[in-house]
């Protein structure tokens, strides 16, 4: 289903500065393997969207890559305009289950590897957040990893328009947190953004729009880094 907004020409409700942002000391690769050890009492703030389409539920899983830089970075991609869900939207490298998927990390490493190759071997697997259920249906499972540099990035053109790296201390930064409402087939949503402006895959300026689903669970995953 297509949108009948445009999300980038909604101003924001409200805007999260009052809340801490999580430091550079606490999002470094040591910590964050400590915190998925033994992790906190917590509960994620967004876990479902209001469905708009009557399709039967359908499980996924998303890689959530961390990658190690001087300062991490989360890589996300950008979906073809052509797409039937979701199309040009950032997203998570993941899609649906599969038969052959003997748990959620391998949907999500093994979708990681079809959309953009990235090999598993790169990856260290922090752990899972809770799901997140999205208008469209998707159950998803966001999988958290540690990506080691030195991998390539060959995207299916089909699937994945570019492919890019926002630091991740800007995305658990909740004055970066915008939040928006607007009417979608009848119901009233409220999403989260969080706009990036930085050089895209070719090195030129860009500025992309997160938001929606990938948005609600980097939120969860900032609620997650701050209990």
């Amino acid at each position: 289903m297509s949108l009948t907004f445009d999300p980038q020409q909604l101003p924001p409700v409200s805007v999260d500065h009052h809340l801490p942002a999580v430091t550079l000391g606490e999002l470094q690769a040591a910590t964050l393997r400590a915190r998925f050890r033994a992790p906190p009492e917590w509960a994620p703030e967004i876990v479902l969207e209001k469905r708009f389409n009557d399709r039967a539920p359908a499980h996924a899983s998303v890689l959530v890559p961390l990658v190690q830089r001087d300062e991490l970075t989360v890589l996300l991609t950008q979906r073809t305009a052509h797409l039937t869900d979701h199309p040009g939207q950032i997203s998570f490298p993941g899609g649906r289950a599969e038969p052959e998927d003997v748990n959620e990390v391998a949907t999500a490493l093994r979708e990681a590897q079809e959309e953009i190759g990235l090999a598993p071997q790169y990856v260290d697997v922090l752990g899972q957040l809770p799901t997140y259920t999205t208008g469209t249906g998707f159950i998803v499972t966001p999988v958290v990893a540690l990506v080691r540099p030195g991998f390539s990035i060959q995207a299916d053109p089909f699937e994945v328009a570019e492919v890019f790296e926002v630091p991740l201390a800007f995305l658990m930064d909740p004055a970066n947190h915008r939040w928006h409402a607007a009417e979608f087939a009848g119901l009233r949503r409220e999403f989260l953004s969080m706009p990036w402006s930085g050089s895209g895959a070719d090195g030129h300026p860009r500025h992309y729009f997160v938001w929606g689903a990938t948005a609600a669970m980097l939120r969860n995953l900032y609620r997650f880094l701050v209990a």
